[in-house]
């Protein structure tokens, strides 16, 4: 599943490529990948005539902020959000020119000149939501409304970590991977980060001392920012708005790493299974 970096490459590739798209024509060929109330009905007769002025991430949410065109044929009414979680293997593609769409295409937009925006998800768990200008997106989607602090946030630290894990036996793997803990790490990073504070990832969270949480903080910031300069981590579907893998992959120190002997000090990596995971780390290093 597409995690922070790789939702951040994407919303910037949209903020650069589909600012200011009219959106003209919509198209949704899967009733499913329509969550928001409504239907496929209310969606597109609601997202016809709108103006995507800016793309926002929160979580492994994207968020498009959308504008109403007035009687005098420019955009200024608020027109709501158009909301988008690309789950397992959802991503967007860009067309310039008419043609025919995969078999995986889920929702088709297009503005006036028939540049067409593609949401195309080969395992169909994306998500697509329209939320009205009276509402908020985190009042209506329940996984925004629950979701923590992002990592980049000055609100995420050591003592807001200390505070939330105090007293929980759960391991410090499974809590990095809880949204509402903290926004946006999934799998990848949560290993990555926790091999560079060499902290073992079946520790008791509410044992791990203040100290360690702070490293624990400061490497996962370091890790998601290195993380979204490489275009995010493909180790399978991800992919950007034109078609490229995510560069970070290789860079990885632990994750699919097992039996490979530890770039650090050479002992095997291991690899278990936490909160339904596969987890990777190096017995030697992380303690």
């Amino acid at each position: 599943m597409p995690e922070l970096p790789e939702v951040e490459t994407v919303r910037r590739g949209l903020e650069q490529k589909i600012s200011n798209f009219s959106i003209q024509k919509v198209e949704v060929l899967k009733e499913r990948s329509i969550a928001s109330e409504g239907g496929s009905r209310t969606f597109l007769s609601r997202l016809k005539g709108l103006k995507v002025v800016k793309w926002s991430r929160r979580g492994k949410y994207l968020i498009a902020s959308l504008q109403k065109q007035n009687s005098s044929n420019s955009f200024k009414s608020h027109g709501g959000w158009l909301i988008v979680h690309l789950r397992m293997t959802g991503q967007f593609q860009i067309h310039q020119k008419p043609c025919i769409p995969c078999s995986h295409t889920r929702v088709r937009f297009w503005d006036k000149e028939g540049t067409e925006l593609r949401f195309v998800d080969m395992r169909n768990f994306g998500q697509l939501w329209w939320i009205e200008p009276n509402s908020y997106p985190s009042e209506n989607i329940q996984g925004l409304k629950t979701l923590g602090p992002e990592p980049f946030s000055e609100e995420f630290n050591s003592s807001y970590l200390k505070r939330k894990l105090k007293g929980k036996t759960r391991s410090i793997k499974s809590a990095l991977l809880d949204q509402t803990i903290v926004a946006g790490t999934g799998n990848i990073y949560a290993d990555e980060s926790l091999f560079a504070a060499g902290i073992l990832p079946t520790r008791e969270s509410g044992k791990i001392k203040e100290f360690e949480l702070n490293k624990l903080c400061v490497k996962l910031v370091e890790i998601l920012k290195i993380s979204i300069g490489e275009g995010g981590t493909t180790f399978s579907d991800f992919r950007d708005l034109e078609g490229l893998n995510g560069n970070y992959g290789g860079q990885s120190l632990v994750y699919r790493r097992e039996n490979e002997p530890c770039k650090k000090c050479g002992t095997k990596i291991k690899r278990q299974k936490i909160a339904g995971r596969s987890t990777h780390w190096c017995p030697q290093c992380q303690l």
